[in-house]
């Protein structure tokens, strides 16, 4: 399925008070932070351990096919969620970038859930307002296929896993984030493989080429530390366009 694009990646946006309603809906601030995993496709890489397990991600929303791209919509607008909540735990935390980082990545998620929930108002008007994902069995090709995110699903998605002690939480947060960005790699190589807009095409690229900086600059934060893990490096084949 081929759409028009939309230049909702230049959008700027300062508060989540500005997201369309929809895309609000998806975003539920009273979450649980207990961990759950959800039942999409494909197991996700193994977390860095206990006490930074953030849960697993089956990063697969699924085949090609008609509904792909509001799945995958759907999947990542979740998936950047929990970057939201897990950057709102190290906000004005001045060990050396740490909080201008989890500012930083707040700011720029936020900016491309609004870009999503335009894309999919407009691609998909005629789809639920609440996230969805592939029954099993269901046909990718129609909106009938689908079945609503549980909230097992979600909370997978949006790979927060228990929250952090005031005392962990930096290490807590920089480990997390590599996991978390790591899970948002193979959603966008997903998208880059299975879908067919070209809108699509570009965030995935985007998506790619921010998070491996980000990841980068975490690995040298978490040096900062202390911790040089070779699990730190596990996402590197995914830095490739």
């Amino acid at each position: 399925m081929r759409h028009a694009s939309i230049p909702a990646l230049l959008i700027s946006l300062g508060s989540l008070a500005l997201l369309a309603p929809g895309v609000r809906a998806q975003m539920d601030p009273a979450m649980d932070h207990q961990h759950h995993n959800h039942s999409m496709p494909l197991a996700a890489p193994m977390p860095l351990g206990a006490p930074m397990d953030h849960g697993a991600h089956a990063h697969d929303v699924g085949p090609a096919g008609a509904t792909y791209d509001l799945r995958f919509l759907d999947g990542m607008v979740q998936h950047h969620t929990g970057a939201l909540r897990m950057s709102e735990f190290v906000f004005g935390i001045g060990s050396p970038g740490v909080g201008a980082l989890g500012n930083t990545i707040w700011r720029e998620q936020a900016r491309e859930i609004r870009a999503m929930g335009l894309w999919r108002k407009a691609w998909y008007p005629q789809a639920p307002v609440y996230p969805v994902a592939l029954a099993p069995g269901g046909d990718p090709n129609s909106l009938s296929g689908l079945i609503r995110m549980s909230p097992a699903q979600i909370e997978g998605m949006r790979m927060m896993g228990a929250g952090p002690t005031k005392e962990n939480r930096v290490v807590w947060f920089l480990e997390g984030m590599i996991e978390h960005h790591g899970g948002a790699l193979m959603m966008a190589h997903d998208a880059l493989a299975k879908s067919s807009n070209t809108t699509i095409h570009r965030f995935a690229r985007e998506v790619i080429v921010a998070q491996r900086a980000e990841i980068i600059e975490l690995r040298r934060m978490l040096a900062v530390e202390g911790l040089r893990k070779p699990e730190y490096h596990k996402f590197d084949a995914l830095f490739r366009l």
